[in-house]
């Protein structure tokens, strides 16, 4: 007997005859059981050092599972994912989570939003920044971008496992032929379409992925435009690539459609090689199972949510660095061109200075701004302070500090 995907529909269903079903997790419209398999509680994890070696684990012995998370929200989905990643005991039972969300910037664990984005006009057109827990680089994300999170044990991971995964779902679905370049991106017709992070622990890992759809285009554009400054920093520096939507490659492409073709793939290969096993390997998985993910079906998920929407995570998690504006201020022989200098630490502004032009002299700045937070808006409103100092008070306030 065989089971049936339908990937054109609206809403995910298996078409069955017998065994297997789509199971709805912590709906809002009645009542279910949390994820199977076990999660991992004390007596697990020290279970687990016993364990045999995951490597002799056979293929027919693991079990996957396609999960779907029902929120939009990026920091909930952010702790979904951490959640999954610290409690799932993924040793027999592979998970991939697809995952959209409304409309954010998300920026590495090791990254600084400011070389990355324009943090306050994020803020201006209500764009969400997050921080994940993840490595890589920043990324636009709306409805019209699929996320893919893989789950496995450390000992499992393979990244080129899970972006076949992709491709081949493209090309079954599609025909569009989509390749995997060195950094593990997924580009079509030399554009790229996924980009790839990963988080590898003991004993779980995840690596993620984007597949760009049909997201909105001028808005990725315009939130990952910086400040024009000149920003001093050690953070991770995401690599700019040319982008294209797969549905300027086929205009048939949906969200949708997507989620439930990179879920059947996914399902019907088989766990730890690209072995086609077609409905019949489908029918010997979990299947699809929709997520809402609150703290009733996943305890402690609220606490997490929390810290990744913090202000100490987005943006005090910020490696230090030095950002530095030219300026000019009126004189009455000749105007003046100095350096406003201000050093950041843990996302806070502690060091704020002018320095002359070919001088390494820095005077300080006395500003009720100092100690707050640092944005844009802020550097900008000490620009505009400054740019009403006469330049003789400069010169004055320079030979006293001399």
């Amino acid at each position: 007997m065989s089971v049936l995907l339908r990937r054109n529909s609206s809403q995910l269903r298996l078409l069955l005859s017998s065994g297997g079903q789509v199971t709805r997790l912590a709906s809002t419209e009645g009542s279910g059981e949390p994820p199977a398999p076990a999660v991992v509680n004390q007596e697990t994890k020290k279970a687990q050092k016993k364990r045999q070696p995951l490597a002799v684990v056979p293929d027919s012995e693991i079990k996957k599972s396609v999960f779907i998370s029902q929120s939009s929200d990026v920091f909930t989905n952010l702790a979904l994912e951490d959640w999954l990643y610290k409690n799932f005991d993924f040793s027999h039972h592979h998970v991939l989570l697809l995952w959209a969300n409304d409309p954010c910037v998300v920026i590495g664990r090791h990254q600084n939003p400011f070389t990355e984005a324009n943090v306050s006009r994020l803020v201006e057109r209500g764009i969400t920044l997050a921080r994940r827990n993840s490595g890589g680089g920043a990324v636009y994300h709306d409805l019209g971008n699929l996320n893919c999170t893989f789950f496995s044990p450390r000992e499992r991971y393979d990244r080129k496992y899970n972006l076949n995964i992709v491709t081949r779902a493209l090309f079954r679905e599609w025909a569009i032929k989509a390749e995997i370049n060195e950094r593990d991106d997924i580009v079509v017709m030399n554009k790229k379409i996924s980009g790839t992070a990963a988080k590898l622990g003991q004993p779980n890992s995840y690596h993620h992925c984007t597949i760009l759809a049909s997201a909105n285009k001028l808005h990725l554009g315009e939130s990952l435009v910086r400040e024009k400054a000149n920003y001093i920093s050690r953070a991770t520096a995401s690599v700019p690539s040319p982008i294209r939507n797969l549905v300027d490659v086929n205009r048939t492409v949906n969200v949708s459609q997507l989620r439930s073709a990179v879920g059947y793939e996914y399902l019907r290969t088989a766990a730890t090689t690209l072995e086609d096993g077609g409905s019949a390997q489908t029918m010997k998985q979990r299947g699809f199972q929709l997520i809402n993910p609150t703290e009733k079906w996943f305890p402690g998920i609220d606490e997490l949510r929390a810290n990744y929407s913090s202000w100490d995570w987005v943006i005090g998690k910020t490696p230090s660095f030095t950002v530095e504006k030219d300026l000019e201020v009126k004189g009455h022989d000749e105007d003046m061109k100095l350096k406003l200098s201000v050093e950041v630490e843990g996302g806070l502004m502690k060091e704020i200075g002018l320095q002359l032009p070919q001088s390494e002299q820095l005077v300080p700045v006395v500003t009720p701004l100092q100690g707050k937070p640092y944005n844009e808006e802020n550097l900008n409103g000490i620009l505009g302070a400054l740019k009403l100092v006469n330049a003789s008070n400069v010169k004055q306030a320079i030979n006293g500090t001399a």
